[in-house]
C-alpha cells in the first residue's frame, strides 16, 4: 500500500489586520500567518516557523534543490484579488538547504558555460578548418592571385548564417564551380568599378554586364 503524502505546510500573507492566538502578538496587515484546523492564526515564532528563510518563486531549479534539503518547508501562498485564488509567492526553507540548493545550482550554472564555451570553440574550430580549406582550394585555382586574397575571399563566402556561395553544399565540397563564383564576387567588388556602378543607381544586371569581361580578364591572370 502506497504511503500517504503528508500535507503541504502553508503560509498566509494576510490581507486585513491579523492578531496571533497564541503569543497575543498584533501582526497588522500583510503579516505572514499560519492557520490552525480551527481557523486560529499563529505567527511564524509560535509556528515554529520563524528560522525559516523565504526563497521567492522564479527559478525552479533552485526551489526543488531547496526543497529537498530541507527538512522543514512551507509554501507561501497570497490572495489575488484579480484571480479570486491564492497564488503561490514562494517557499520558506531552511537557512542551510538554501545555501546548499544555491551552491548546486551555482556549480551548474558554471558546468553549463563550461560546457557552451566548449561547444562554441568546437564551432570556430571547425569553421576555421572549412574556411582554412577553402583558402586552400582557392589559391590552387588561381596560383598568382595576390597573396593573402585566398583567405579574404574564404572568409567572406564562408561566413555563417550567410547565404554566400561558401555556404552552399558544392562549396563545402570545394568543387570548383563554386570557388570559381565565391573568386568572381571578389573580384567584381574588389577589382572593378561594379560598387560605384550600383552606387550611381546601375541596374545590377547591366552593372555586371559592363565589368563582365574585366572580371574575366583578372581571374585569368590569378589562374596564371
Amino acid at each position: 500500500m502506497q504511503a500517504t503524502r503528508p500535507a503541504e505546510l502553508k503560509v498566509f500573507i494576510s490581507t486585513r489586520e491579523s492578531t496571533c492566538d497564541e503569543c497575543r502578538e498584533a501582526l497588522g496587515s500583510k503579516a505572514w500567518i499560519t492557520l490552525s484546523g480551527d481557523g486560529r492564526a499563529f505567527c511564524l515564532d509560535c509556528a515554529d516557523l520563524g528560522h525559516l528563510v523565504f526563497l521567492s518563486s522564479g527559478d525552479a531549479a533552485l526551489t526543488r534543490r531547496a526543497r529537498k534539503h530541507s527538512t522543514l518547508a512551507a509554501v507561501v501562498l497570497k490572495w489575488s484579488r484579480a484571480r479570486k485564488r491564492y497564488e503561490r509567492q514562494g517557499l520558506l526553507v531552511e537557512e542551510a538547504a538554501l545555501d546548499k540548493a544555491e551552491a548546486e545550482c551555482l556549480s551548474d550554472a558554471q558546468a553549463r558555460e563550461q560546457r557552451r564555451v566548449r561547444g562554441a570553440a568546437r564551432r570556430a574550430e571547425l569553421d576555421r578548418e572549412y574556411v582554412a580549406r577553402f583558402a586552400q582550394r582557392v589559391r590552387e585555382l588561381y596560383p598568382k592571385a595576390p597573396s593573402g586574397r585566398e583567405q579574404e575571399i574564404a572568409e567572406h563566402a564562408c561566413r555563417k548564417y550567410s547565404d554566400r556561395i561558401g555556404r552552399s553544399a558544392s562549396a563545402k565540397a570545394l568543387e570548383e564551380d563554386a570557388v570559381m563564383l565565391a573568386v568572381a564576387a571578389h573580384v567584381r567588388h574588389r577589382e572593378t568599378r561594379y560598387d560605384g556602378l550600383l552606387a550611381s543607381g546601375a541596374d545590377r544586371q547591366d552593372a555586371r554586364y559592363q565589368v563582365q569581361s574585366e572580371v574575366r580578364g583578372i581571374m585569368a591572370r590569378w589562374r596564371g
